[in-house]
């Protein structure tokens, strides 16, 4: 498999992985607008010639939007490799690129989020455990940093004090959000145009900046769903999962 980096000077002509189709879809274009925003943190995007996808998203920790302390440590928004791609050992050229490109760049390692039950949209524990990745820290809700040190002595990041113990002060349903995932720009607006109709008392709030992203009340910015104060899902959720979960956790 050929392998390309989208870069600023690339990125209106490449196709994105987690967003495939054109310019003109929401969704594209906030993912496209979010890398354009990252490239100058450090932000490496690295895929597949093939369409499809298979790629990995990754960040310096220090200008990641999670809030996690992993000084001079590499941070892997996203490894995604499915579908058709999926079985060939395109993770491993992926991963193995990152694990050269940050050892390059005087890395310490590599961190990423996982989960102690397998949750969607994280990364998978076996495969992190058979890459030599080990857990750093965990937060009440199950949610994992993992870690591949590139030596003995590197420091073993953790999460912030914020993100060890999810709870926000708002009640009904909240959900925080970034453009990370350019999902959100199609699924976001459905539910609050459902919440809407149902009269669910229902806030999304996108983070915007990454100050605020590293100062969130949860180990997952992305998408991170509380309900009366408490987290509930990282789940990217439609119409129908929405009123699904209302039902439970009211019924």
């Amino acid at each position: 498999m050929e392998y390309i980096q989208v870069t600023k000077d690339n990125l209106e002509d490449e196709h994105i992985c987690c967003a495939i189709s054109n310019n003109k879809d929401a969704q594209v274009s906030s993912k496209k607008t979010w890398l354009s925003e990252r490239f100058d943190d450090g932000l490496v995007f690295l895929k597949s010639v093939e369409r499809g996808k298979c790629f990995i998203e990754y960040i310096p920790a220090e200008k990641s939007w999670n809030p996690i302390e992993a000084e001079d440590y590499m941070y892997i928004d996203c490894l995604w490799v499915s579908g058709s791609l999926k079985g060939h050992g395109y993770s491993t050229d992926l991963l193995e690129a990152c694990i050269a490109d940050s050892k390059a760049k005087g890395k310490n390692g590599l961190c990423i989020l996982a989960a102690a039950k397998k949750k969607p949209f994280l990364a998978d524990l076996k495969y992190l455990a058979y890459k030599g990745f080990k857990v750093a820290d965990e937060a009440d809700n199950g949610i994992q940093l993992w870690y591949l040190p590139f030596s003995d002595d590197a420091k073993v990041p953790n999460f912030k004090a914020c993100a060890k113990h999810p709870h926000i002060e708002k009640s009904g349903y909240v959900l925080y959000y970034t453009s990370q995932c350019p999902f959100n720009s199609k699924y976001v607006p459905i539910l609050e145009e459902t919440a809407k109709q149902e009269g669910i008392s229902f806030k999304a709030i996108q983070i915007t900046d990454r100050k605020t992203a590293q100062a969130a009340p949860t180990p997952i910015t992305t998408y991170a769903f509380f309900y009366n104060r408490e987290y509930v899902t990282n789940e990217q959720m439609n119409a129908k999962k929405f009123l699904k979960l209302v039902s439970k956790v009211e019924g």
